[in-house]
């Protein structure tokens, strides 16, 4: 069931890996909060090792981290999009997987971005993907999370003129903490906002949460 899922929304994103990468591989460039809690999570891991972006669709997030000195690798489900990420950021390593289940050993990342990585996950794969996320990060690791807030699921079947069939999922920050919690993380910060200007983004409410890793007892 999990290939037959992860083959579909690869798929999706494959077809619209072009448009995806021309719409918002220079976001960050708007987003000065987002920029702010970056440098924030690069001043938490410098110097500890390799950073993952993960979901990292063209690479914006794996381009910031590596334009400020840290080493960055990215991990995403669509082919596609990683040919948009290898192109757009020769600096850095790009390769396929699925956050649910990782291709890498216990400990290999000193800290992982995932930036709206969970938004095709349904809830019980959230937390498996947490928990993969634990186990991929060396003790006292740190994740920086981000997510839509709300219960909604978003159908989505064009996206910049791409047919796609895609359901975005919508998330409560208390839930998202629990699972963190669950996983064996403990949270340092979570920061809600309100969206930016309709140019910049979907007009959705977004959450982001500092965790860093705890060694389960």
């Amino acid at each position: 069931m999990i290939e037959q899922e992860s083959s579909e929304v690869q798929s999706n994103y494959d077809r619209v890996a072009n448009e995806y990468a021309r719409h918002l591989y220079d976001e960050l460039r708007h987003k000065p909060l987002d920029r702010q809690l970056l440098d924030r999570f690069i001043k938490g891991i410098r110097g500890q090792g390799l950073v993952c972006d993960l979901g990292c669709g063209p690479g914006q997030v794996a381009r910031y981290l590596h334009e400020r000195g840290v080493p960055a690798c990215g991990v995403d489900l669509s082919a596609g999009m990683l040919t948009q990420a290898r192109e757009l950021n020769p600096g850095s390593e790009f390769s396929q997987g699925d956050m649910r289940s990782l291709d890498v050993l216990d400990d290999s990342w000193a800290g992982i971005a995932a930036f709206y990585a969970i938004v095709n996950l349904e809830p019980a794969d959230v937390a498996r993907a947490l928990r993969e996320m634990w186990r991929a990060l060396r003790p006292q690791g740190l994740l920086l999370l981000s997510f839509h807030i709300g219960k909604e699921v978003e159908h989505v079947e064009n996206l910049w003129g791409c047919a796609v069939c895609l359901d975005f999922y919508f998330f409560r920050t208390e839930d998202v903490a629990k699972y963190l919690l669950a996983a064996g993380f403990e949270i340092e910060e979570i920061i809600e906002r309100e969206p930016y200007a309709p140019e910049v983004e979907y007009q959705s409410r977004r959450a982001y949460i500092f965790a860093r890793k705890q060694t389960l007892k």
